[in-house]
C-alpha cells in the first residue's frame, strides 16, 4: 500500500507525454489538509490516453505534491484500496477513466465524506471493521455421518453474489443514513454488513439466525432502501434487491406472520 509521498512505478514527469498521444493538461483540484481541516488545491497536470484518474494523482505526487497522501495497492480494482470521491461521486480512482469527464472543466477528487479524515486522501475507516467483528460468526451444522457437508447448488449460488465485495467502503461512504447522520453509526452496521448478515443468513450449512440481530443490534430498519449503494458498487453488487430487501422480508416474517412467529418459539435454529 502506497500513502504518503510514494509516487506509483508507473509516474512520469511532465515531459514524458508522447505528442500526437491524445494528451492534454487537466485542472485537478485535490483535498489537502488533515483532522484539524483542510480546502481545495489547484493543480494543472499533463494526461496521457487511457489513463485514470490515479494515473494522474500518482503524476501529481511525484512532480508537484511529493507529499500528498493517498492510500492504494492493486490497481487493478480488487483492493478497493484507493476509495475517493470524485466530482463528488464515491468512486475507486484506478476504475475511473479521465476520458469520461470534459476536459476542460476541472475535476475535483476529495477523501470519502462519511469518514474522519487523517490527511488529504486518507480517512480513518476504522468503523468498519469494528462493525465486522460484531457479526455473528459462520456456524456450520453438523457433517453428515460420512464426514461430508451436503449443499444444494441453488442454495450455494443464493449468496454467491455477495462474496463479490472487495470491502472499498464506497457503500458505507453514500448511505445516507450515516453520512448524513454521524450520530446513527452506534446503532447502524451500512449496507455493507447487512449484506454480510443477508449472506449468512442464506448460507445452507448455517445454522445461526441473525434476523433478530440485524434489526435490533444492526440497524436494519434505517435502510430506506434508496439503492445508491448498489449504484456505486464496483463489483455490481445487487446489495438492496438481492440481499437487503429478502433480509427485511425475513425479518417481517419472523415479527408479524403468525405460522413464522410460531415456528420462531418452536426453534430450528438458535437465536444469537
Amino acid at each position: 500500500m502506497t500513502e504518503v509521498g510514494e509516487p506509483s512505478l508507473g509516474a512520469v514527469d511532465e515531459g514524458s507525454r508522447a505528442d500526437g498521444g491524445g494528451g492534454y493538461d487537466a485542472t485537478l483540484r485535490v483535498w489537502r489538509g488533515d483532522a484539524t481541516g483542510g480546502e481545495l488545491q489547484t493543480y494543472t497536470v499533463p494526461v496521457n490516453e487511457g489513463e485514470v484518474v490515479l494515473d494522474v494523482v500518482h503524476r501529481l505526487q511525484a512532480t508537484q505534491a511529493g507529499d500528498l497522501a493517498v492510500r492504494w495497492n492493486c490497481k487493478a480494482g480488487k483492493c478497493g484500496s484507493c476509495s475517493a470521491e470524485v466530482n463528488g461521486r464515491p468512486r475507486l480512482m484506478c476504475l475511473t477513466r479521465m476520458n469520461t469527464f470534459p476536459r476542460d472543466e476541472p475535476l475535483t477528487v476529495t477523501p470519502l465524506r462519511t469518514f474522519p479524515v487523517v490527511r488529504d486522501l486518507v480517512t480513518d475507516v476504522s468503523y468498519n471493521y469494528e462493525k465486522a467483528a460484531q457479526i455473528p460468526a459462520f456456524t456450520p451444522r453438523p457433517r453428515d455421518p460420512d464426514g461430508n457437508h451436503r449443499m444444494q447448488q441453488v442454495d450455494v449460488e443464493r449468496p454467491q453474489e455477495f462474496r463479490k465485495c472487495i470491502e472499498c467502503w464506497l457503500c458505507q461512504d453514500t448511505c445516507h443514513v450515516i453520512r448524513d447522520h454521524e450520530e446513527n453509526k452506534a446503532a447502524f452496521a451500512g449496507p455493507r454488513f447487512l449484506i454480510r448478515l443477508a449472506e449468512l443468513d442464506m448460507h445452507p450449512l448455517d445454522v445461526v439466525d441473525r434476523r433478530d440481530a440485524a434489526q435490533e443490534d444492526f440497524g436494519l430498519g434505517y435502510c430506506n432502501i434508496t439503492k445508491c449503494c448498489s449504484e456505486v458498487c464496483p463489483e455490481g453488487i445487487h446489495l438492496t434487491d438481492n440481499g437487503i430487501i429478502p433480509l427485511k422480508e425475513r425479518v417481517v416474517d419472523r415479527r408479524y406472520d403468525p405460522l413464522t412467529w410460531l415456528g420462531s418459539r418452536i426453534g430450528r435454529r438458535p437465536r444469537r
